[in-house]
């Protein structure tokens, strides 16, 4: 079976897809394929489809929903590139073998099929172990084959309950964490210039992202944009004052003071900023 879930929900099996369209059973697929290969108790599918608690007949809906996802996953199965009517491979793959009943729980068994989300945190872990080996160039390319696997936000057109919501959050976090190594590596490799246009989205997308903003301050810093630098702390600092009423932490403020040294000691004689911009913010620093 491949999942897809850094993007829409989608799952197939024998290359055909199993991905229902109503909302409930779409729903419990995705809570399935979030712990693809494991077993997820029965309460903790109910509590997903309803969050503030069961109705009656609840675990007749829930079986009936498994039974819609067993008669996708049989259509799948006898599809186009399935073994002839009568053969032992059919005896041996059901629709009851690959979305599993077991004491108290399901399991939706993916046979080793590929999964985007485990794909994305290998080569997340992959990259994070360059970074720590000071392998830069490895770090860029296996950090930028982690993102390149997202295809939109995770489980998008699935109405998601508590568990699912958990693990949206947690990939999101994943997600960013992977991003500001990315340009961490890329700005240690002296690559300012090149992730200005990336680091302008990168901020307009995560307006509170502190990091991300950091990381944009020193790029436009050391290709000489100290006023641009300036106003993207401002921006920051006015989009947390609204969204938490916070400032921003004292890392960014002293970063905010160094571009400030930097500017006034760069303007009464022009061309002294190449060499105090090393000493004063280095290559990849937020200060």
């Amino acid at each position: 079976m491949d999942v897809r879930i850094l993007g829409g929900l989608s799952l197939r099996e024998n290359g055909v897809s199993i991905t229902p369209t109503a909302a409930a059973p779409r729903q419990l697929l995705a809570l399935l394929a979030a712990n693809a290969d494991q077993v997820v108790p029965v309460t903790v599918l109910m509590e997903e489809l309803w969050p503030s608690g069961p109705p009656r007949g609840a675990r007749v809906e829930l079986q009936s929903h498994i039974v819609d996802l067993r008669a996708l996953i049989t259509t799948a199965l006898r599809g186009a590139g399935a073994p002839a009517e009568g053969s032992d491979w059919l005896e041996r793959h059901t629709a009851e073998a690959v979305l599993v009943s077991l004491p108290g729980g399901y399991r939706l068994d993916t046979g080793g099929g590929s999964n985007d989300a485990w794909q994305f945190e290998r080569a997340a872990g992959a990259g994070y172990r360059a970074m720590e080996a000071g392998d830069l160039q490895r770090a860029v390319r296996r950090l930028s084959d982690a993102l390149a696997l997202w295809r939109g936000e995770p489980y998008a057109g699935v109405a998601a309950g508590p568990h699912l919501r958990t693990e949206i959050e947690r990939l999101e976090t994943s997600r960013l964490s992977v991003l500001d190594q990315w340009v961490e590596a890329q700005l240690r490799l002296g690559r300012h210039f090149e992730m200005i246009s990336d680091l302008s989205e990168l901020v307009a997308r995560y307006r509170t992202n502190e990091p991300l903003h950091g990381q944009f301050m020193v790029a436009l810093l050391r290709c000489g944009r100290q006023d641009e630098a300036l106003e993207v702390y401002q921006r920051l600092r006015n989009g947390l004052k609204k969204e938490t009423g916070m400032e921003p932490s004292a890392r960014l403020r002293r970063l905010q003071r160094s571009i400030l040294t930097v500017r006034d000691v760069a303007r009464p004689a022009f061309g002294r900023q190449t060499s105090t911009l090393p000493r004063l913010v280095p290559a990849g620093s937020l200060g």
